[in-house]
């Protein structure tokens, strides 16, 4: 069995690259921006954190008879709810992934 070494390897890496994906992405057009990771993963936490704050103020609303419906409040804390619980699926997802990555052997 023959080795191949990284510089051989980066070049097919590339190599299907240019074959595959370039021409897709020539067919589909710029339809999803490419964006870092750690920046998508700061803008989903701030959306989560903007919806848990709407959902206490929209609680705090209804208990001082400002906001009178009640499948508002409910929408708002459910929606606060589920992107938490999505967050924090996603962090143990991340954590196990960087866990199995240390644990590769070389």
């Amino acid at each position: 069995m023959s080795k191949i070494n990284a510089t051989d390897l980066h070049s097919k890496v590339m190599n299907f690259h240019n074959k595959v994906l370039n021409p897709a992405k020539n067919t589909l057009g710029p339809q999803v921006p490419e964006t870092a990771f750690s920046d998508r993963m700061t803008t989903a936490i701030r959306q989560v954190a903007k919806a848990q704050e709407e959902a206490s103020i929209s609680s705090k609303n209804f208990e001082l008879g400002i906001e009178n419906d009640l499948s508002k409040v409910m929408m708002k804390q459910q929606i606060s709810s589920l992107g938490f619980q999505l967050t924090l699926n996603v962090r143990n997802k991340v954590l196990s992934s960087y866990k199995d990555i240390m644990n590769m052997p070389v």
